[in-house]
């Protein structure tokens, strides 16, 4: 099969080929998957250039992905084979993941893509949407409840704002950096947008919401955003943190305890199997109602993997980057 890898981590320059190797066989409830597309996330970018050790001498990029089934191993029902599918964690505690021809996982890792659903759009949903509602679902959900979307045009970002509204929120706010952005998040559903580059958040927050603050932030970065908390945070809320910036947090002790917010830290490849049932249960009912929205933004041929790579770390494009196999 053709693939993209690498052998040390790196620039993409330095780094990412294109070549052929095996392909492998599925074994026992796996299924193998002739990939269609294949998700670049930020968190696959970053493991590229060297944020978490190598698993293998030899590691295919990307956890997200999408294709037909065209081979199950024993146990896996063989009327599988033809089936649509998405791919979740195809390279998280695995050294082979999705920007390949193939790939062989296990089949609960393969859910059936709603018939709505593009393979390009399919590619886009293993880590930006599950993490998006997780961020929202979690510790009682956001019905009723004002939301502040940091980085509300990116991947997350753009689910989120999109998921809150269906999920019953009474207001929500997407931070951008651009006009464009702006327009990109406020296209989704945001009730109201907080450039921060051009505007104190913290004062356009409690403007926003009259001096209540927010109910529940859902944080790209929480090293970079924590000193906004005991400012923004109405009482009681909840800061759902997917991502940082740094590996340092400095929280403004004193101040914070007397919102009672409570952070919620969560990483959306260890969702526990009932938690990331329910996410995908309720993902493919929007999926199947039409209600939800994907922002593919640009297109790259696997043999253009390099170009893809550096995109994201650039931050080119406003949507999701996927490899077409």
């Amino acid at each position: 099969m053709r693939a993209a890898w690498y052998e040390r981590t790196g620039p993409a320059r330095e780094v990412l080929v294109t070549g052929e190797m095996p392909a492998a066989e599925p074994g026992p409830q796996q299924v193998r998957i002739a990939l269609k597309t294949s998700g670049v996330n930020p968190s696959d970018v970053k493991a590229r250039a060297g944020s978490r050790p190598m698993l293998a001498s030899r590691i295919i990029p990307h956890s997200d992905g999408a294709g037909v089934i065209e081979k199950v191993g024993p146990g896996v029902p063989g009327q599988r084979v033809g089936q649509r599918v998405w791919v979740w964690n195809g390279q998280w505690k695995r050294p082979l993941g999705t920007c390949a021809q193939l790939i062989t996982l296990p089949a609960e890792q393969a859910p059936a893509m709603p018939e709505p659903l593009t393979f390009e759009e399919g590619a886009c949903l293993g880590i930006p949407a599950l993490t998006a509602y997780q961020a929202l679902a979690t510790d009682g959900g956001v019905e009723g409840k004002i939301v502040l979307v940091a980085g509300g045009a990116g991947a997350v970002g753009h689910y989120a704002v999109q998921m809150a509204k269906l999920m019953g929120a009474a207001k929500v706010i997407a931070t951008v950096s651009t006009p464009a952005k702006a327009d990109h998040a406020r296209a989704a559903g945001a009730d109201e947008i907080i450039d921060y580059r051009m505007e104190n958040v913290a004062e356009r927050a409690k403007a926003l919401t009259r001096g209540y603050g927010v109910d529940r932030v859902v944080e790209v970065d929480i090293a970079g955003n924590a000193s906004l908390y005991p400012t923004i945070m109405a009482r009681d809320g909840v800061i759902a943190a997917y991502g940082s910036n740094s590996q340092d947090i400095k929280l403004p002790f004193s101040p914070l305890i007397l919102t009672g917010a409570a952070i919620r830290f969560f990483i959306v490849y260890e969702l526990v199997p009932k938690v990331r049932a329910e996410a995908i249960e309720q993902l493919t009912r929007w999926i199947n109602e039409r209600v939800l929205r994907h922002a593919v933004a640009a297109r790259y041929p696997l043999d253009r993997i390099i170009e893809a790579h550096e995109a994201v770390e650039k931050g080119t494009h406003i949507g999701n980057v996927v490899v077409t196999i």
